[in-house]
């Protein structure tokens, strides 16, 4: 039996960065790119290295462009680091797994270090195997968490949480956050909605290195943690903007979700240091008349648009830096 699983880049349509900090998010996964793997028995347990994981390069350039888009260990430790937290989830619950082996092997096209989620697509795209592959079933709240401990426990990645939940649920997701629900509960609210209900929508991101969310997260987490008004209030104002921006898609709304997704990327400026090509890439597309926001953490934005002929205009800007715009097909 040969198993074959996949899983989506995910978009933040609002809220984000608020869901590592109590808040609320919209976000949505698109199936442009994909991570896979495939997962079929074998006498010993192997994990096959792929594009990725290379150690052979052309030139030294080569070697230093791979280590800065991928890091020292490619893929690899992606893999080992979620099979060791599905054993450990399951010895803890008391499940039962066979003893037969498997070999396991991904590969993704997802863009890499731009904000869409890449790592943990990969991850979540392992767990699907391993419970396709042992028979397991572990609730969607729970295998969300399960995801990002491989991240941020076994790894060391810092992480919010919706990227999981989204890509483990699919299609359009509303997420609470809420302290309490997480402290009583271990997660939070999640809220499928209607794909239907979506405006036109670009994605555009660069083609060249960016930076990892661990990178971008690491100031505001300190200044969260010591209760600085500004972050904190910051924080509540993108969980707030959420709501509305719920109600915008449920009436059809999208001026005001429009309005919305740039007023969550004016806030992130004014708290956020950030790059000068993150901050062209918004003011670009907003010269040409469309909406602009983050996806994640830098590295690719996500708007709307009128109709064809601004869009057209998108990519006509975008292409003399660097930057890809795509229309993302909703899973």
């Amino acid at each position: 039996m040969i198993i074959r699983t996949t899983s989506y880049p995910r978009a933040a349509l609002i809220g984000n960065p608020s869901d590592g900090y109590f808040g609320k998010t919209i976000a949505f996964t698109f199936s442009n790119f994909s991570a896979r793997v495939t997962l079929y028995e074998s006498p010993d347990l192997e994990i096959v290295p792929c594009r990725r994981d290379g150690s052979v390069f052309a030139s030294i350039q080569s070697l230093y462009d791979d280590v800065r888009l991928f890091g020292y260990y490619g893929g690899i430790r992606l893999l080992k680091s979620a099979i060791k937290c599905f054993y450990g989830y399951c010895q803890e619950h008391e499940i039962e797994l066979h003893d037969n082996n498997f070999t396991i092997r991904y590969d993704t096209n997802i863009p890499n270090l731009v904000g869409l989620a890449g790592s943990s697509a990969i991850i979540t795209a392992t767990m699907r195997a391993l419970l396709a592959f042992y028979g397991v079933t572990i609730p969607k709240p729970q295998l969300a968490n399960l995801i990002r401990a491989v991240e941020t426990r076994e790894l060391g990645i810092a992480a919010g949480l919706q990227d999981r939940v989204a890509q483990v649920y699919q299609g359009v997701v509303f997420m609470d956050f809420d302290k309490t629900l997480l402290e009583t509960q271990g997660f939070g609210r999640y809220e499928p909605l209607q794909i239907s209900n979506l405006p036109p929508l670009y994605i555009a991101y660069r083609t060249d290195l960016s930076e990892g969310s661990e990178v971008f997260h690491n100031n505001i987490r300190d200044r969260f943690n010591r209760g600085e008004k500004e972050v904190v209030d910051a924080m509540n104002f993108w969980a707030d903007i959420t709501v509305q921006a719920r109600t915008a898609l449920a009436e059809g709304d999208w001026p005001t979700l429009a309005a919305l997704m740039d007023a969550n990327f004016d806030r992130r400026r004014q708290i956020f240091k950030l790059s000068e090509g993150n901050l062209r890439m918004v003011e670009t597309a907003r010269e040409v008349g469309a909406s602009a926001k983050f996806t994640g953490s830098g590295g690719a934005i996500i708007g709307t648009y009128t109709d064809d002929a601004m869009y057209e205009r998108l990519a006509k800007a975008f292409a003399p830096q660097n930057i890809r715009v795509l229309k993302p097909v909703i899973v």
